[in-house]
């Protein structure tokens, strides 16, 4: 009988925990590729959907004002939708890690609440 428990109190609080923290890193990490925060993050000054004007070969005032102008707006836009995703993934981040906090806690103490539970039953039928 011993050696059912011990193969339970293995299989609960070593292999499954294990498991358990694993699952939790895939679901952080598959939110952070989700969102391409890596991505966002190396392209963050790049303009936005790459729209760009070309400055020309040859100097013209208006031209390299124009295209100067155009490229700064577009990299500022990029720059903003970037860090709305960014902040939008680190949230969602924030609440995934949260809920396997929980989930890991309550997947720990389920034995004292199980048998806590079992023994206020019995206290309520008698």
């Amino acid at each position: 009988m011993s050696n059912i428990i011990a193969q339970y109190l293995e299989w609960h609080f070593v292999d499954q925990t294990k498991a358990i923290l694993q699952a939790w890193q895939n679901y952080l990490y598959f939110n952070l590729n989700c969102f391409s925060v890596p991505l966002l993050l190396k392209t963050f000054a790049s303009p936005w959907r790459r729209y760009r004007y070309s400055y020309g070969r040859t100097f013209d005032l208006k031209r390299y004002v124009d295209a100067f102008t155009f490229n700064a707006i577009s990299r500022t836009i990029g720059m903003i939708m970037r860090t709305i995703l960014i902040i939008f993934a680190l949230i969602i981040e924030f609440f995934i890690f949260l809920a396997g906090l929980m989930f890991f806690f309550f997947w720990l103490f389920l034995p004292i609440i199980l048998i806590i539970m079992i023994f206020y039953g019995l206290q309520l039928s008698i």
